[in-house]
């Protein structure tokens, strides 16, 4: 094999020359020191690739199975991940992978034309490749560069046998490790776009799980198991739910940072958490969810969830209309009794207007001081110094009202039961004047 014109960079071969190599055509000076451009279809391997004489492909050709051959052994004594027999899927997308490098770059040399697609599109899936194995990048990074290290031997041992100048090596050398940076970085793409992917499909089957398990009626404990074997999720025995006051930028908001055990809902009409009550307590809950209006739900079983829930969002809804007092953060166990006594508004409030008709027909100002009187009555031993301590007014003004009250309530006032429904009244009244 001669080494004359077929093999000269520009017009004449320089053995050994010891100037600075010219810049490879087409190339700005500032253009060869950037980052690689994969996305602008030839990226500065390819070009570099490009500029050289397209003779040499032929000379390189008959050695690509024997570099591949060296690449692949000096990256499984490198990467102990990748030294398991090249079998199955696993290996033929490795073996593949070196093949379609050492291929491309045959293909590029002075050919600007050589198509792109199929290298990319394998550097690409590596990168998905790994993610799906369960690996981070570093052991393929350094399979590149390992990889990059071997082809320039080859390439330097082979181009000395052939007498080619050093214009080349140094071009081929700067093509060689260019090549590494834009694998790397499809690589890097490619790990990118599953692990999004992934994180996406996660967060949808999480999503459905807290769909499944505050359903009403729940689903079955082996569709929740399923699903939450699918998810990556650990069933706990028991839960909250914690119930958060909507608002109107909720869908652009951060999600808070808590467990990944946490399941949450935040872009639903109503938004919401669930998960083991040692998970969310107060402590990890309050700094998370800065902004919000939270409420955590009862503890109960798994398959009770929903039950936590709604009493969490009863809370909330009783906490924004004032009817209770609670920080932006509480507990629905707080407030157990008023829960409890609210909880059907439409019976508490026919309880009130039946119980409490007596006083109908006096003005609204009255109707607060006798209100206020009776149930100081009910609550007390029932004489007027302790009754005129509770509501600091003069025991006179106690007996006069508590006349009033006898002769409006009459006989009620001593039945027993009569009694218990006029307290409920009384307290459920003024809870909801708030």
């Amino acid at each position: 094999m001669t080494t004359d014109a077929g093999y000269r960079h520009g017009n004449t071969v320089r053995k050994n020359a010891s100037r600075r190599p010219p810049r490879a055509p087409g190339l700005p000076p500032r253009q060869r020191q950037n980052a690689p451009d994969v996305t602008a279809g030839i990226g500065r391997a390819s070009r570099l690739w490009a500029s050289l004489p397209r003779e040499l492909a032929k000379a390189f050709r008959p050695h690509a199975d024997a570099m591949t051959a060296e690449i692949l052994r000096e990256i499984q004594l490198a990467v102990p991940e990748y030294a398991r027999p090249l079998e199955g899927p696993f290996g033929r997308t490795i073996v593949r992978s070196i093949q379609q490098a050492v291929r491309h770059c045959m293909d590029n040399l002075g050919n600007p034309a050589a198509p792109q697609e199929a290298w990319i599109g394998v550097f690409r899936h590596l990168g998905k490749v790994e993610f799906s194995e369960g690996r981070t990048l570093d052991q393929l990074q350094t399979a590149y560069r390992v990889g990059g290290r071997v082809a320039w031997r080859y390439v330097a041992s082979v181009s000395q046998s052939l007498g080619l100048s050093t214009d080349f090596l140094c071009v081929g050398a700067e093509a060689i490790f260019a090549y590494v940076d834009e694998i790397s970085a499809l690589s890097l793409q490619g790990y990118a776009a599953a692990q999004k992917r992934a994180v996406g499909t996660r967060a949808r089957q999480r999503r459905q799980l807290l769909e499944l398990i505050l359903a009403d009626p729940p689903a079955s404990p082996k569709a929740i198991a399923r699903l939450a074997a699918t998810a990556g999720w650990r069933l706990p025995e028991r839960v909250v739910a914690v119930a958060l006051e909507p608002r109107a930028d909720q869908h652009h908001r951060e999600p808070p940072s808590l467990d990944s055990e946490v399941l949450m809902d935040l872009e639903g009409p109503q938004p919401c958490l669930l998960a083991d009550p040692q998970l969310v307590t107060a402590g990890s809950l309050e700094p998370a969810l800065a902004g919000w209006r939270a409420v955590i739900g009862p503890e109960v079983k798994l398959g009770d969830a929903a039950m936590s829930l709604r009493w969490a969002r009863r809370t909330v809804d009783l906490a924004r209309r004032g009817v209770i007092d609670a920080p932006p953060l509480a507990r629905a166990t707080d407030h157990l009794a008023t829960l409890w006594l609210l909880s059907d508004e439409f019976l508490v409030k026919e309880l009130i207007r039946r119980c409490l008709a007596p006083l109908s027909g006096l003005t609204d100002k009255q109707r607060t001081r006798l209100g206020q009187t009776l149930l100081a009555w009910l609550q007390s031993s029932g004489t007027a110094p302790d009754m005129a301590d509770r509501l600091g007014v003069h025991p006179q003004t106690v007996r006069y009202r508590m006349r009033q009250l006898e002769e409006l309530f009459g006989e009620r006032l001593n039945d027993p039961e009569s009694r218990s429904d006029l307290e409920i009244a009384l307290r459920a009244a003024q809870l909801l004047e708030k």
